[in-house]
């Protein structure tokens, strides 16, 4: 098969979970045999890398504003696929799915897929205008696409209801990593491991670090650090509302974004996870913190509650006095930590393996090429008749 992947920023993900996802599943259908190319932004993959571990990148400008990014990019990949020999059209998440009737009217030869990665609709960066263009593209995520897939059971069954439609649920996977000691870490931040609680986010208010800081700062008798990794994303003043409650603490530390060894250092090395969304599709940071055995607290958001299942630790959503408490629990039980870490890597092998991940997506591929087939065939022994 030929495949493209549209909505992404690019490949190799340097931040994101779409990407990251993309990345996975577009390295990994080019080992099974297929062809794949993905759309990059000119400012987020390198514009001198046209392959990346056998996928094929095919760069294209954006108007780098929080409004138009991904909006502009998508317009550009929708008209450019049409010229192309392309058996699937994979797009990702509900912004860039409202433009995927572009092929769908057009290019009629391939099958569009879209991949329905989280509820956009409800991140706070968002004002009204730009919440009902989302609610459009979900609409036709659903409606339109010749599959659309969704990254968590709980997303499958609520936008099913919503939209009237049908979503296969697809989850989004992870790897099965190998700890490592700290040595960049320390060097940088002077961390020498099982002395931090550990958050990975896009820095955007839905993520709900605000809560997590603020949390933090109440607790009592605690020599943990709370080490912050991540990233604005079209949100520098939220970026700078973080840090002034964060104040002048010595032990709550701001890393920007991390890739590669340092990010696999601040995962092995953490004492604790914790995630305190108010939204999430299913997040890929909360799944590797599983992969690293780590124990977690997180946000009883459904998607969250689905990951980690009667594993982990959940608080009330929003709630700093919850968050607050059940921090101060964690801290005065390591064994607790400890012996939920282990299962919850127990579970992210099983559940959420990126192998049984390809074998599935294959599948949907293959059911809307199919049943395209076999329309032709329907239509050729009518004629023939």
């Amino acid at each position: 098969m030929k495949i493209y992947f549209i909505g992404q920023k690019g490949i190799p993900a340097i931040s994101g979970g779409v990407e990251r996802h993309v990345e996975e599943l577009a390295t990994r259908l080019v080992k099974e045999g297929h062809e794949v190319f993905v759309y990059c932004r000119n400012y987020f993959t390198p514009k001198g890398l046209t392959e990346y571990k056998g996928v094929k990148l095919i760069h294209l400008p954006s108007i780098k504003t929080k409004h138009l990014d991904a909006i502009s990019h998508t317009l550009l990949a929708s008209l450019d696929v049409l010229r192309r020999d392309a058996d699937i059209i994979h797009y990702h998440a509900i912004g860039p799915s409202s433009l995927l009737w572009i092929p769908k009217l057009f290019k009629r030869s391939a099958k569009v897929i879209s991949t329905f990665h989280s509820d956009d609709r409800k991140h706070k960066k968002w004002g009204v205008w730009a919440r009902k263009f989302l609610g459009l593209g979900a609409y036709i995520s659903v409606k339109w696409s010749d599959k659309c897939i969704a990254v968590s059971q709980y997303q499958s069954q609520v936008h099913s209801q919503e939209f009237n439609g049908e979503l296969d649920y697809i989850p989004n996977g992870v790897n099965q990593p190998a700890a490592i000691k700290p040595q960049i870490i320390t060097a940088k931040w002077g961390l020498v491991g099982n002395d931090y609680i550990l958050a990975v986010s896009r820095l955007i208010r839905h993520k709900g670090l605000h809560y997590l800081i603020r949390a933090y700062s109440i607790l009592k008798n605690t020599d943990k650090k709370l080490v912050i990794v991540g990233d604005a994303n079209f949100t520098e003043d939220y970026v700078q509302y973080l840090k002034s409650l964060a104040g002048d603490n010595p032990n709550i530390i701001f890393t920007g974004n991390q890739t590669g060894t340092a990010l696999a250092e601040l995962y092995s090395n953490a004492y604790l996870f914790v995630q305190p969304s108010e939204a999430e599709g299913l997040s890929i940071a909360l799944l590797e913190a599983m992969s690293y055995g780590k124990g977690v607290l997180v946000s009883d958001i459904a998607p969250n509650r689905e990951a980690v299942s009667e594993i982990g630790l959940t608080f009330i959503s929003k709630s700093i006095t919850d968050l607050s408490q059940k921090l101060q629990y964690l801290l005065n039980h390591p064994e607790v930590v400890q012996e939920m870490g282990e299962k919850l890597q127990y579970r992210s092998e099983i559940e959420y393996n990126w192998e049984n991940i390809v074998k599935k997506t294959i599948d949907a591929y293959n059911s809307v090429l199919s049943s395209k087939n076999q329309k032709t065939v329907t239509q050729m022994e009518i004629k023939s008749a």
